[in-house]
């Protein structure tokens, strides 16, 4: 019995491993291993855990976040806020990469939906790099590494989930993130700044004949279209959320009520578009819920079995100091975003070492904050990081994948440092909810 746990956590990875869907996986070896253990009455038990997990009211940001990003994406202000920050930028060495770099920040607190802005910013991005002459692993890695981080910049979808499985609240989460996302804005913005002082072949500014061209059509009225506006709506989610006025949920449906107006004055609100933000948005959430729902019963079955109590026991008697335990989780947990998506590891791995984290007395607004800056950092990382994948998909021809391979190397040691300096200094993430919150 003891051990049937664990080759029921062996069989789901690999499973995964083989190529079987996730969600069908998980629910799958729950659904026989909990006939093993409860016999026919585990048909009696599952429905109602079920039940509990589609109601969780924190949950229903998921869907509001991800229709807000997806309204944002096809409201074409992404692509305005490339176009008008690389002219405000142009003039200085490296400033389409800074601009690439903010313009990622303020998708990331606009979206939150890492795929979209990868692909959107390569899109855009990428080839007008390349035309002026910019290092192709330079113009890769920049790209890569600011459409990430939507992993870490509230409000971030991988830190509502945290949130429920870890038993944080979403908010306190939101503003516990913030710090260590701007700190890792503003690592990435010295690099290339440096880079360009110090390479500056790298990375050549933008002609004068196309500042002259920005400037004479109209230019603070393209940056309050580009910048202010969604600047206001990024303001009235994470604003209203921080100042207490509104829970994570309630926030997320103001988002995505203000993307709606948003993309309606851009006059890119049509029933085709709403109809293809809608359907986006239900195949994403529908993937995470299904997930959710068969992470649930697999919970459900290894609690039963005792896998949480047998993994604690196992640490307690190991006598592992708490700094080691989460050095092993952190080292897995960058490991398994190698081959599986966020999503996955979210709900197989946290709900399992949660207790574990808890029991040896850790600070888990702090753990849950390591954990989405280590799965982002694991989705930079070669040869499988999914960010790399998407740009991939949408480079030109003459990007080779040796590029992007390289060009994410600094951006990676940078994302290192940033981890090993939360470690080290836990009131990066706690300061701020702290003084929010009066304690």
């Amino acid at each position: 019995m003891e051990m049937l746990p664990f080759i029921m956590f062996a069989a789901v990875f690999v499973l995964l491993l083989l190529g079987y869907p996730v969600a069908l996986t998980l629910g799958g070896v729950s659904v026989i291993f909990g006939v093993l253990v409860f016999g026919l009455d585990f048909f009696a038990l599952l429905p109602s855990r079920i039940w509990g997990t589609m109601t969780n009211y924190v949950l229903l940001a998921v869907p509001l976040f991800v229709f807000m990003g997806v309204m944002l994406e096809k409201s074409g202000i992404a692509e305005k806020l490339l176009e008008t920050m690389g002219m405000l930028f142009g003039r200085f060495r490296g400033g389409l990469a800074v601009s690439v770099i903010v313009v990622g920040a303020l998708l990331a607190a606009s979206t939150g939906i890492v795929g979209a802005t990868v692909v959107t910013m390569g899109l855009m991005s990428l080839p007008a790099m390349l035309k002026r002459g910019y290092d192709p692993e330079l113009a890769t890695g920049t790209i890569a590494a600011s459409g990430t981080l939507g992993q870490i910049i509230p409000p971030s979808i991988v830190l509502v989930l945290l949130g429920s499985i870890l038993n944080v609240s979403v908010g306190d989460m939101f503003i516990g993130a913030t710090l260590p996302g701007l700190f890792l804005v503003s690592l990435y913005l010295l690099y290339v700044v440096a880079l360009g002082f110090f390479r500056p072949n790298l990375m050549p500014s933008v002609s004068a004949a196309e500042i002259r061209s920005f400037k004479g059509d109209n230019p603070w009225r393209n940056i309050v279209e580009a910048f202010v506006i969604p600047f206001m709506l990024v303001v009235a989610v994470l604003g209203s959320i921080f100042a207490g006025i509104a829970s994570p949920t309630e926030a997320a449906a103001i988002g995505a009520f203000g993307a709606l107006l948003l993309t309606f004055f851009q006059r890119k609100l049509s029933f085709d578009v709403l109809k293809a933000v809608m359907r986006e948005t239900t195949w994403l959430t529908s993937m995470v819920f299904i997930i959710l729902v068969g992470a649930s019963a697999f919970s459900l079955v290894f609690r039963y079995m005792g896998g949480d109590r047998y993994l604690e026991d196992m640490i307690v008697q190991a006598n592992f100091q708490p700094e080691l335990f989460l050095a092993i989780v952190m080292i897995g947990v960058f490991i398994a975003g190698f081959f599986i998506d966020f999503i996955e590891i979210i709900f197989i791995v946290v709900p399992v070492v949660a207790p574990i984290f808890t029991a040896l007395g850790m600070e888990l607004l702090w753990v849950g904050v390591l954990l989405a800056m280590n799965l982002q950092a694991s989705f930079l990382t070669p040869p499988f990081g999914f960010s790399l994948f998407y740009l991939k998909g949408v480079a030109p021809k003459e990007v080779t994948t040796g590029h992007l391979y390289r060009g994410i190397i600094p951006f990676i040691i940078i994302q290192g440092f940033m981890l090993v300096l939360i470690i080290l200094f836990p009131e990066l993430v706690t300061w701020l909810p702290e003084v929010l919150s009066g304690r």
